[in-house]
């Protein structure tokens, strides 16, 4: 794949070309890269309601180059009617002389009506997976949005919603990826969006979503949470969910999460993100020896045995108050695992959507936005049919375990956005992927490629993944069956891998996320990278 390289004036790069032209219109405008990204965003919302959408959640981190005074809302604050943090609240940050890394959570809590005895008296071992309302907390993703947007947003919001709405409203080509999912929810309830479409190309109109996207540019989180899809929301729960829950914000300023490694520092969100999971087997794996190119089996195996290593406990251990889990001593012990073949492992997929944005000032923007399983809970808001998340799939249901559902609570999630800084705090790169549970083995795969061997943004984004396969995609550390490595079409570390001890099968290609790259060159140039995988996506810089 070939690089998209521009002067540092802005880069934008999403799964869909329709997006990645929103926000680089936000950037000509004079926006900011966090402008860029909710104008990228709200058109995904739109056109890929297969990976992401206003019933979804979202995590973000964003690289300033001069750090900000903690309660500073940026240049551009026109947020209608948002109630989000403060003015007087502290900003959490990571701060250097080169800059600093803010992380945003605005994943949903569950609603007050949440009731996990109810649950297992039902028979339930595990959350439903779709076509029930328990799974789906209340979304976060607009609260994201407004939260984003008063920190560092430039632009008035009903700009940077426009384009949104006009595909929405008018329509937009069904994406080939589209397609196929289509097929899955056509006869649902709510899904009338999407009769009729049968081949790529094929308009879609979302009039409801046009409505809601127009009900936050005018009305702020008030036009969305408590109008016409919240009402609907209450109406669709039948006790899920009350009022106070949807007056409730789903966005938090929380302090990012760190690791050293391969002279760089890696951030990404703190839990309930599973992004220690990135970070943690980065830590393993630097203190290996590795080989001189990734083509080696041994490479494969080495990245496989430092995610194991991570993850491998993760259904015990991650919940949204969970801390201490990069400390050098716990990298230690966890490297000394590796080569342990009783350690319950192994699955990946899912369906969310990753895009980044650096502006001409050096702001970086790293968000993840989701679903969690394609078209989530395969429920529709009944008033805008926007399709709702099943991100309630990660609470458990064992009493007493510290992510057991329950009223307010945030799930374990698998979204794992990622930044990357120099050792004086400027900014080197941002990345993510989507993937499910495989998103920090994907990441790892890309960024031990551009920091350790030096690959460009096209070569480390297109190159032949692995991950740990099988099951749901949100499973993968809870089945005792043992890890099995699947492998993308065309690699050549199969041999290598079994004979080093592994389990590995063959997988066709398309079911290794959709990973997108922006490195900032030593000179300010910024080098990025849509991935093929997406058919549609795009790098897009001015």
């Amino acid at each position: 794949m070939r690089n998209t390289r521009y002067a540092p004036t802005g880069m934008v790069c999403t799964v869909d070309h329709l997006a990645s032209a929103a926000g680089i219109a936000a950037l000509d405008r004079g926006g900011s890269a966090a402008d860029a990204a909710i104008a990228a965003n709200a058109v995904l919302a739109v056109t890929s309601p297969h990976m992401c959408g206003l019933g979804g959640d979202l995590f973000a981190l964003v690289h300033t180059p001069d750090p900000q005074p903690p309660g500073h809302h940026g240049p551009g604050h026109h947020t209608a009617g948002h109630h989000g943090p403060g003015r007087h609240e502290p900003i959490h940050s990571g701060r250097g002389k080169g800059g600093a890394v803010y992380a945003l959570n605005a994943s949903g809590r569950a609603g007050s009506g949440a009731d996990p005895e109810r649950l297992r008296a039902e028979g339930h071992r595990d959350m439903p997976y779709r076509l029930d309302v328990r799974s789906v907390p209340v979304p976060g993703c607009v609260d994201g949005w407004l939260a984003l947007h008063g920190r560092f947003g430039r632009l008035p919001l009903d700009e940077l919603l426009a384009p949104a709405v006009r595909l929405a409203r008018d329509g937009f080509p069904a994406a080939p990826l589209l397609v196929p999912r289509v097929r899955e929810i056509a006869d649902l309830p709510g899904a009338g969006d999407f009769a009729g479409v049968r081949a790529a190309g094929d308009r879609v109109r979302r009039p409801g979503v046009a409505r809601a996207l127009e009900a936050v540019a005018r009305s702020g989180r008030a036009g969305f949470y408590l109008g016409e899809f919240g009402e609907g929301l209450l109406e669709l729960g039948g006790g899920e969910y009350t009022r106070a829950d949807l007056e409730r914000v789903n966005a938090d300023w929380v302090e990012p999460l760190r690791v050293r490694a391969f002279g760089h520092d890696v951030w990404s969100a703190p839990p309930n993100s599973q992004g220690y999971l990135l970070l943690l087997s980065l830590g393993v794996l630097d203190g290996l020896e590795l080989p001189p190119s990734p083509s080696h089996a041994s490479w494969a195996h080495a990245l496989a045995e430092a995610s194991r290593v991570a993850a491998y406990d993760r259904v015990a251990l991650l919940h949204e108050h969970a801390t201490g889990l990069l400390s050098p001593a716990e990298i230690e012990r966890r490297r000394a695992l590796i080569g342990r073949r009783d350690l319950t492992a192994p699955t990946a997929d899912g369906d969310t959507t990753y895009l980044c944005a650096v502006d001409g000032d050096g702001l970086g923007v790293s968000l993840i936005q989701s679903n969690a399983a394609g078209f989530g809970s395969f429920l529709f808001e009944p008033r805008t049919g926007i399709n709702l998340h099943n991100r309630g799939i990660g609470f458990s249901l064992e009493p007493g375990h510290p992510a057991e559902y329950g009223p307010g609570r945030r799930p374990p999630h698998t979204l794992t956005p990622a930044l990357v800084t120099r050792p004086d705090g400027s900014l080197r790169a941002v990345a993510g992927t989507m993937g499910g549970d495989a998103q920090p083995q994907i990441l790892l795969q890309v960024l031990t490629r551009l920091l350790r061997y030096g690959q460009t943004p096209g070569e480390a984004i297109a190159a032949p993944r692995w991950r740990f396969g099988g099951g749901t995609g949100f499973d993968t550390w809870s089945r005792a069956e043992g890890a099995v490595i699947e492998l993308e079409d065309g690699t050549r570390w199969r041999d290598g891998l079994t004979a080093l001890g592994h389990r590995v099968s063959a997988v066709p290609g398309g079911a290794f996320g959709h990973a997108h790259l922006i490195d900032v060159l030593p000179d300010g140039t910024l080098a990025g990278a849509a991935d093929p995988r997406a058919l549609t996506g795009a790098a897009i810089g001015r």
